[in-house]
């Protein structure tokens, strides 16, 4: 069995770009058989070693195992990369922290392919998980066995073969494998047992499903290759149903924003709408549409200044703008803008509140749908400055224009505060 699984990783050219190869080792059966496997064929396939591994600090036996890898790779001057999980652990928790500490060493090391030990029957669990908690077709494709990771590729080259074929080799056994308080290993002792009870080969077709899903996706993509998904003259051409498939396929850019099928269907309804605008998301992102295209953005979050208190006499700086309030007096500088003040009270100068109206002489108008009315942008609005004196709006400054409140009746002047711009 181990010359048929060099032959085939030698046929499948896995190693083939790749000099510097590290490999994921945690001390279990998997990994173990895969780095004595690579370790001792290292002249066939024209390769150097390098191992990476993580200490979770969850079990008493992690430090031997730590220590037993360690001198195992000093032995055999392999090189030995280690870190030990830092937070609050979770399952994704740790994941994150591997792969996190894999990019880096590759980075660091110039390593360019990670190996893990990825069997086809971590294939078949993983296809069924997502089964369980109703992931989309395209995700039933399952794991790849090759993919850009980090400043190279990850590598499974045991994906297409069952646990039971592997390699026999010394390892250690991880006694939270046979907990069933793991979802995988509830899968992996219990749901595919069962339901191989009644077809010997469930874990062998549940691959052949993956395989035959990730064909279909790669044809699709090949025959919608020349369409444009973010014009919207293309796109609105097409059925529904390639619409569907090509804003799924647009969302695979976009690896942080998971969207519920809800919020796909609201997306979806957004995008075949004739109006323009734009549509928040998940985690930062928006949809943004205008009459010709669309495209999905990540706005970063706009840090804003706590209200402060313009006295008169004195200066404040809030934002880009310096303040001031003084006496009565014309400015002509052309970079200012000038705001007359009838009343000697403190002025506090903030951003919007939900609710916030101001009275324009003729009406008062919600600042929302001021916004509204003049089309002023998000990222403005936010930025917005309100002054309020004596629990009243008196002016509004926003993207370079000024809302003033209505003059008062036999009000006289008593001073002036003058907006200094890009200050």
């Amino acid at each position: 069995m181990t010359e048929k699984l060099l032959q085939m990783m030698q046929a499948k050219g896995y190693f083939n770009q790749h000099k510097k190869v590290l490999v994921a080792v945690s001390g279990g059966a998997d990994s173990m058989s895969l780095l004595h496997f690579l370790y001792n064929h290292q002249k066939d396939l024209d390769i150097q070693l390098g191992i990476a591994h993580v200490n979770h600090k969850q079990r008493q036996e992690s430090e031997y195992e730590e220590n037993y890898l360690r001198h195992w790779a000093k032995e055999h001057k392999v090189p030995f990369h280690y870190s030990a999980f830092s937070g609050k652990f979770s399952e994704n928790a740790a994941r994150t922290f591997r792969y996190d500490f894999f990019k880096r060493i590759m980075k660091e090391a110039d390593y360019s392919a990670l190996v893990t030990a990825h069997h086809a029957d971590d294939q078949a669990e993983t296809i069924f998980m997502r089964l369980l908690r109703g992931s989309r077709l395209r995700h039933l494709s399952g794991i790849c066995d090759v993919r850009s990771f980090g400043t190279g590729q990850i590598i499974r080259p045991f994906l297409h073969i069952p646990k039971d074929q592997l390699p026999v080799t010394f390892h250690f056994e991880d006694r939270s494998n046979s907990s069933l308080a793991y979802l995988r290993n509830r899968i992996r002792l219990t749901y595919l047992p069962t339901l191989s009870q009644e077809n010997p080969k469930f874990k062998e077709h549940l691959c052949l499903l993956a395989d035959e899903i990730a064909l279909m996706e790669k044809a699709l993509e090949e025959l919608t290759k020349d369409i444009t998904i973010t014009d919207l003259s293309v796109f609105q051409q097409q059925t529904d149903a390639v619409q569907h498939l090509l804003i799924q396929s647009y969302l695979e850019s976009f690896p942080d924003l998971q969207l519920s099928k809800g919020q796909f269907n609201q997306l979806m309804s957004f995008l075949r709408k004739k109006t323009s605008g734009k549509m928040p998301l998940k985690n930062g992102y928006v949809l943004v549409k205008t009459q010709t295209d669309f495209l999905i953005t990540k706005e970063e979050p706009i840090s804003l200044s706590s209200p402060s208190l313009l006295e008169f006499g004195k200066s404040i700086v809030f934002e880009e703008y310096l303040l001031t309030f003084s006496e009565p007096h014309v400015v002509s500088n052309s970079n200012v803008d000038t705001i007359n003040i009838w009343s000697d009270a403190p002025i506090v100068i903030r951003h919007r509140h939900e609710g916030d109206r101001i009275d324009l002489g003729t009406h008062h108008k919600k600042i929302r749908r001021l916004f509204i009315d003049n089309k002023i942008s998000e990222k403005d609005r936010q930025k917005a400055i309100i002054g309020e004196q004596d629990g009243q709006i008196i002016f509004l400054y926003v993207a370079g224009r000024l809302y003033l409140k209505k003059r008062p009746k036999n009000a006289i002047l008593y001073g002036t505060v003058v907006i200094y711009k890009k200050f």
